[in-house]
């Protein structure tokens, strides 16, 4: 076959067409964003997340320690539901991707999430909150902020801080 440069540019503009149309095809079909939902997988996944995070701010006595951890995985939730579609989607692909084996262990390093030690799991986050990437220093910033805010949130936790609420005056 000789190829010539008018017959490179047919090729290059049909090649383009064909981009453009399969672009437009794609736009017409993407589904819309959906609301986050919150599936076990997730739930493991942030009852191991929050004692990592939040620390010396859980109780110590196992049972209040339990009711604790559930109580801010839901508040995670309602939180996340506050936000846009567009971001309770990414949240959601976040989640998603923290809940697939392979990923989890490639980019976190960690075994399922019942079986993840806290010292593993604070590895995990200390690394992506390091990392060169920042992709991954968005991802343990927006895990950092939703169960940070939703925590200090509630009125119970403000004395922990040193804040005395909203005031009065404004209130």
């Amino acid at each position: 076959m000789i190829s010539s440069r008018r017959s490179f540019l047919k090729i290059g503009l049909a090649g383009a067409a064909m981009l453009a149309a399969g672009g437009l095809i794609y736009r017409q079909f993407q589904p819309a964003p959906q609301r986050f939902v919150l599936d076990d997988s997730g739930r493991s996944m942030l009852a191991a997340v929050i004692p990592a995070m939040l620390g010396s701010a859980l109780p110590q006595a196992a049972a209040e320690r339990t009711a604790s951890i559930a109580q801010a995985v839901e508040q995670v939730r309602l939180a996340i539901l506050g936000l846009p579609l567009a971001a309770q989607k990414e949240v959601q692909d976040l989640f998603n991707l923290l809940s697939l084996a392979p990923a989890r262990r490639l980019l976190a390093g960690i075994p399922p999430w019942e079986e993840a030690s806290a010292a593993q799991v604070a590895d995990f986050l200390q690394g992506w909150r390091m990392h060169r990437l920042t992709l991954l220093q968005g991802a343990y910033h927006a895990l950092h902020d939703l169960i940070a805010g939703s925590w200090y949130a509630q009125p119970a936790h403000w004395q922990a801080i040193g804040y005395p609420g909203p005031m009065k005056e404004l209130s």
